[in-house]
């Protein structure tokens, strides 16, 4: 297939990983290197890079998926409003199984007849009020800047069509300001940084110049083995030579000045505010609110939503995880008593987390 057969090709991979080996030689020290996509994460596992690499390189995994990274609250408040009597929940699927305060999730919700529903777009939440005229409709909304850009153009949609029974509780998250909390984290040593290929897609490259000015290498990846090795070559000649920059390993998919039109729809809806992150805490402007000319589509606005007590899992280390500073099988509740059947952290519930890919590929 067009842009697969050549990314996975095995003498290719092989050469590449003898050039790594070289510069990695030529290293004063160890490099770690982190991944911040949930689909790189992922590809790690699934083609076993890790374990090809020379010791003298670490891969640990970031805050890259997006139901990851969202909080105990906010899980605690989708909670809420599902409950809502005459409420259709609906939301992306992964996150019907991410547990909240006290083990509750959407998924047991559901199960005890909350009309909680599955949708592949936002589209199909605007569908649903058109309908269903006489009940609300809500939409949860998470994801970095690939899936926002959807988002805003649905709630434009209902807006035109004057639909008045929809509404939007946004977890949305932006993650240059992340990378900024993790590259100001004293616990957190990082040398280069993956960065993800679906978001640089809408963002582009400029949007992470902190990491080089940081001193650190930053290289936006694809997917297949090919440009993840690439990308991990490429972050060590920067590292080697010490000229850090934000370079595009990704060019069939990434511009520098990534998707203008979509980060035009994005900004007309959305606006900064500051975001809710597991593991990494509040972090300003890192968050996407509605604008007040789209404010009637606010969950926030329409309901009266109390405040939560929110506590994590007892004894899961998701945040730790997310932040780099632990591997999943640093956690204590690691592929015993939290696995893909029955997950204490949503680390280990979305097929991006870094648990569920490092428990499926037994890294």
């Amino acid at each position: 297939m067009r842009h697969l057969d050549e990314y996975r090709d095995a003498g290719l991979a092989k050469s590449l990983l003898g050039a790594i080996s070289r510069v990695a030689d030529r290293c004063e020290r160890p490099v770690t290197i982190m991944e911040i996509c949930g689909s790189h994460t992922q590809a790690l596992g699934r083609f076993g890079i890790r374990k090809l690499l020379p010791r003298k390189i670490r891969l640990i995994s970031g805050p890259g998926c997006p139901v990851c990274v969202t909080s105990v609250q906010d899980v605690d408040v989708s909670l809420f409003l599902a409950r809502l009597p005459g409420v259709i929940f609906t939301t992306f699927g992964d996150m019907l199984r991410v547990p909240g305060t006290g083990d509750e999730s959407l998924q047991k919700l559901r199960a005890a007849g909350a009309d909680i529903r599955v949708v592949a777009s936002p589209l199909e939440a605007v569908a649903l009020a058109e309908r269903h005229a006489d009940r609300e409709v809500l939409f949860m909304g998470i994801g970095f800047e690939t899936t926002t850009p959807a988002v805003a153009a649905a709630i434009m949609a209902a807006r035109e069509r004057g639909i008045g029974n929809l509404s939007l509780f946004s977890a949305h998250k932006s993650v240059p300001p992340a990378i900024d909390a993790l590259l100001s984290d004293p616990l957190l040593q990082v040398d280069g940084f993956l960065c993800p290929g679906h978001v640089s897609t809408i963002i582009g490259a400029e949007a992470y110049r902190s990491i080089p000015d940081a001193g650190r290498a930053a290289v936006i990846t694809g997917f297949e083995p090919v440009d993840i090795l690439s990308g991990i070559l490429m972050i060590l000649e920067q590292c080697r030579d010490e000229r850090y920059s934000v370079e595009i390993q990704y060019r069939r998919g990434v511009h520098r000045e990534g998707n203008r039109k979509a980060r035009q729809i994005m900004m007309e809806v959305f606006e900064e505010t500051d975001g809710s992150w597991r593991g990494l805490g509040d972090i300003p402007k890192s968050g996407l609110a509605l604008r007040e000319a789209y404010g009637d589509f606010d969950a926030h606005r329409r309901f009266v939503i109390p405040p939560f007590d929110s506590v994590e899992p007892p004894g899961c280390a998701c945040g730790d995880i997310l932040r780099g500073i632990r591997a999943p099988d640093g956690c204590p509740l690691f592929g015993t008593v939290c696995t893909p059947q029955n997950p204490v952290g949503p680390c280990m519930v979305s097929s991006e987390g870094s648990c569920s890919a490092s428990f499926r590929y037994h890294e």
